[in-house]
């Protein structure tokens, strides 16, 4: 609770707390009676028995009450009267008003209506609360905690930024409570559930169909407002909302998963925030990612509706699922708030439960299907020959989706690897039974599924070669060793450079070469597509993405092979070297930066310079 004129009376339910009251005249405990009536704000017709008005009178000392509120005298003296309060741990989460009912010994009535409301919270501290949390530690990371870390970036080059939740800020507790009542239309009445109130804030937080908070933008032109890697905290994002009632411009999966860990938290359910690095995003829930592949070995984004992003980013709340019927599905649970699919009529997303996910249990409410989609999809790569000609299955790779699953370690600084939560080994029977268990919930078609002709005479491999730092050149390679004893083939290989953005979109071609090589029986042959800083500058979009493909097709044969990868220039290493003293807190000090590798600056005649920037800071 703030100390100054605007403070809020704010407890967390089912935990007690004291009230203390000034009277008129001194207290007499034989003679007296009070009484404490609580109203939820805002209900036209306060009742029992929807939870909105609660009376109990004030016990004496040491009484134990069998009420799930109570209100028990720890003292008096002179005219002061201190009584603690006890809140039902499945109250209303909301704003309450109270009224003070006295009864005088002279057979008068007094009563007193505080102008002020206050405030109750979930409960993680509390045993009965369906948010209760054992750990402290883990309390105070995930409920407490008001600054964390995002993690962006793609899997092989991760990229944590640090965000400020803020939820203790001027206006951020009112807005979640605006968010999950309002907004999300839960309603006063519903706000005793945590699982209702974690999906009305799925969908509160975005704006398409309810005018929430965050306005989406996944695009290049961010006039008008605030690029989203701009943000670095929910506090700005939900003070705008809350002043002005519209939302707030712009974000992407990050700023929404963000703020709503802001929300989740100022209204005391435990929630963090993870990243799925090659994230599917699955439109038709068929539980598999579709690409359709022409001739030239370009994939075909007019025929796709699929897409996998290089991360993305949700939120984990922690409760009991008493919905379900059964305690094999309380912990985490995922909500998304970023606008993606529709579900029940809006754009929400969760909770649910992450166990059910790992087991391949899709039809678990809410939204089980998509969120398997989401980091256990199977990446399936057809060959498009045009409206009348059948497509052809090139390969199906069933290790591509759901990467590197992150999180911020409790109590430190680092990353936590959560994806064992999500899904078994990629190479487990146990993975490849979750899976065959949530396509027969789905009644998916399994004749995507049929394997392309055997042939193993030749093994591909193909990769990506250097660490590419901004500015650096770097190289695409696809290796054949031929495994036949008698038998040479000629290959057709075409390897292609294309800029992408970080939600799996392709745009314009940087570099592409098609090439026919002989791989003679027993040998390797290697083709080596190299791609220059000149080259691929100019096509630099968002977060500096490219997506490299490989198609290769074997003569003589029904043989075709497919591959591609998503990867991210890195920028250059930052060398700071402390100049004299010791660092002070509070204190200036001199230090110098350097760039460790040198950066290609453009002329205007199209040539380069290569410049290693210094410079010296206080």
């Amino acid at each position: 609770m703030r100390r100054n004129k605007g403070a809020r009376l704010v407890v967390r339910r089912g935990q007690a707390f004291r009230m203390k009251l000034t009277l008129s005249r001194r207290y007499y405990r034989d003679r007296d009676a009070i009484s404490f009536v609580f109203m939820v704000t805002g209900v036209e017709k306060p009742s029992y028995g929807h939870g909105t008005l609660v009376v109990t009178p004030l016990l004496p000392e040491n009484t134990e009450s069998q009420d799930i509120w109570s209100a028990t005298l720890v003292d008096a003296y002179d005219n002061v009267v201190i009584a603690q309060i006890l809140t039902d741990p499945e109250c209303i989460v909301g704003e309450w008003n109270f009224e003070i009912d006295t009864k005088l010994m002279h057979d008068g009535a007094l009563s007193y209506s505080h102008p002020d409301p206050f405030i109750v919270l979930f409960n993680p501290w509390c045993p009965d609360d369906d948010v209760y949390l054992e750990s402290e530690e883990e309390r105070k990371e995930y409920v407490l905690s008001d600054t964390g870390l995002l993690y962006r970036g793609s899997y092989n080059r991760m990229r944590p930024a640090v965000w400020k939740y803020a939820q203790y800020e001027k206006d951020v507790l009112e807005c979640s409570l605006y968010l999950a009542h309002t907004v999300g239309e839960v309603g006063l009445h519903g706000t005793y559930d945590a699982v209702q109130v974690a999906r009305a804030l799925s969908a509160a937080v975005n704006s398409p169909d309810d005018y929430g908070a965050v306005f989406g933008n996944w695009s290049t032109d961010f006039s008008g407002g605030t690029p989203p890697t701009k943000w670095v905290g929910s506090m700005k994002i939900l003070q705008q909302f809350y002043n002005k009632k519209k939302p707030v411009k712009y974000g992407q999966c990050w700023v929404f998963s963000g703020v709503l860990t802001t929300v989740c938290r100022a209204l005391g359910i435990p929630c963090r925030n993870v990243t799925c690095y090659a994230a599917a995003h699955d439109t038709q829930s068929s539980l598999t990612v579709d690409y359709f592949v022409d001739e030239d070995g370009r994939v075909m984004e007019e025929l796709n509706s699929d897409s996998i992003w290089n991360f993305h980013m949700w939120n984990e709340v922690w409760m009991t699922r008493r919905d379900l019927g059964t305690t094999d599905f309380n912990g985490w649970q995922v909500i998304d708030a970023t606008p993606q699919e529709l579900s029940g009529r809006k754009y929400q997303c969760g909770p649910t439960s992450v166990v059910a996910v790992k087991r391949g249990d899709v039809k678990i409410a809410y939204d089980g299907g998509f969120v398997f989609s989401e980091v256990n999809a199977d990446k399936v790569f057809w060959r498009y020959n045009g409206p009348t000609q059948p497509l052809k299955l090139l390969r199906k790779d069933i290790n591509g989706i759901g990467l590197a699953l992150s999180t911020k370690a409790v109590g430190s600084w680092t990353r936590q690897d959560i994806t064992e939560d999500y899904k078994y080994d990629e190479k487990s029977s146990e993975e490849r039974s979750s899976m065959l268990k949530a396509l027969k919930q789905s009644a998916s078609i399994f004749s995507r599924y049929y394997l392309n002709e055997e042939f193993n005479d030749i093994k591909f491999d193909f990769e990506l070669r250097d660490d590419i730092v901004i500015g650096s050149p770097f190289s695409v390679v696809v290796k054949m060793v031929n495994k036949s004893r008698d038998q040479d083939y000629t290959v057709t290989v075409i390897l292609r450079v294309d800029a992408v953005t970080y939600t799996g979109k392709v745009g314009d071609s940087v570099k592409k070469t098609k090439e026919e090589v002989v791989v003679k029986k027993g040998q390797t042959e290697e083709i080596v597509l190299h791609v220059s800083y000149e080259e691929y500058y100019k096509r630099l979009v968002d977060q500096a993405d490219f997506n490299i493909a490989c198609l290769a097709t074997v003569h003589d044969t029904n043989f075709e092979y497919f591959a591609q990868d998503d990867f991210r220039v890195r920028k250059p290493d930052i060398k700071i070297k402390i100049e004299a003293g010791e660092p002070v807190v509070g204190q200036e000090m001199t230090v110098s930066a350097s760039l460790i590798n040198p950066l290609p600056v453009p002329l205007k005649n199209g040539q380069f310079v290569l410049k290693d920037q210094a410079l010296r800071n206080n």
